[in-house]
């Protein structure tokens, strides 16, 4: 495992303790709108690469019955495990868990009748190349669906997070992420078109997402990538951010932040390979 999965491994292991908190409710928001764009039926088998806690995998377990199957796949075994609990507290029998890169997967070509990726695939260290290798295990007639982060992700309070970084721990200030270079509805289409995917249709909506209090945004800090930036601070440096960072958000009535997504999806044809 390369440097980065390992630090994305570690990070979400981390944030897996507030993954599922009310104030990150936007994971199984739109990981549900993800499935709701696919045309699953029952009976079909789906992967989810980077399945998290699994928003869209229990979203599509449910839309597939007990005669599909879903596999979700993540690095972040914490995660896997919210998953699981989940899975088995709503009685659903049809969801695999594993724990694995979704990179190195060895499943045969086409052995899949929808792949999903939710804001999950600018983590891949080649984005081009793991797109395309996940094409390759949708089926003919099956989909592929990729959502990411569109502009101005979790704004105005983003900002005052990062500046608050900026006064305790400059170093650690970050200008960009990974997510920055799929913002753009036509950077994702290209990335599709790259990794061989026909009839692909992408689309960017708009939204956002309340906050209950300064302190919602702390804890999607912690629950989220932002995480990485927290746990590299000291315990002192951690809580003078977090002090400045509420602060700002509560002095400028920081209420709601933005949560624009681009949803992709493309469908092979029946004499795709």
């Amino acid at each position: 495992m390369d440097d980065e999965k390992r630090r994305a491994k570690e990070t979400y292991n981390a944030a897996a303790e507030f993954f599922d908190e009310p104030a990150l409710g936007f994971w199984d928001r739109f990981g549900r709108a993800t499935v709701d764009r696919l045309e699953l039926r029952p009976g079909a088998i789906v992967l989810d690469a980077c399945a998290g806690s699994g928003a869209s995998a229990l979203a599509a377990a449910e839309r597939v019955g007990p005669s599909g199957k879903v596999v979700a796949v993540d690095l972040a075994d914490n995660l896997l495990a919210l998953a699981r609990a989940k899975a088995e507290r709503l009685g659903v029998g049809n969801l695999e868990t594993r724990h694995g890169d979704v990179e190195t997967l060895d499943y045969a070509p086409a052995s899949f009748d929808a792949v999903i990726i939710v804001f999950g695939v600018f983590f891949l260290p080649d984005m081009a190349a793991g797109t395309a290798a996940l094409w390759r295990l949708v089926s003919p007639g099956g989909q592929l669906a990729v959502t990411t982060w569109g502009p101005r992700l979790w704004e105005p309070a983003s900002s005052e997070f990062w500046d608050a970084v900026d006064q305790v721990r400059p170093d650690l200030t970050r200008a960009y992420h990974p997510w920055d270079s799929l913002i753009d509805p036509d950077a994702v289409g290209v990335l599709l078109a790259g990794a061989g995917a026909e009839d692909s249709r992408v689309e960017a909506v708009a939204g956002s997402h309340a906050l209950r209090s300064p302190e919602d945004f702390w804890t999607i800090v912690q629950g989220s990538g932002y995480r990485a930036t927290s746990d590299a601070m000291s315990d002192d440096e951690r809580d003078a951010v977090r002090a400045l960072c509420l602060a700002a958000i509560a002095d400028r009535e920081i209420t709601e932040i933005e949560t624009n997504v681009v949803y992709a999806r493309a469908t092979k044809s029946h004499a795709g390979t």
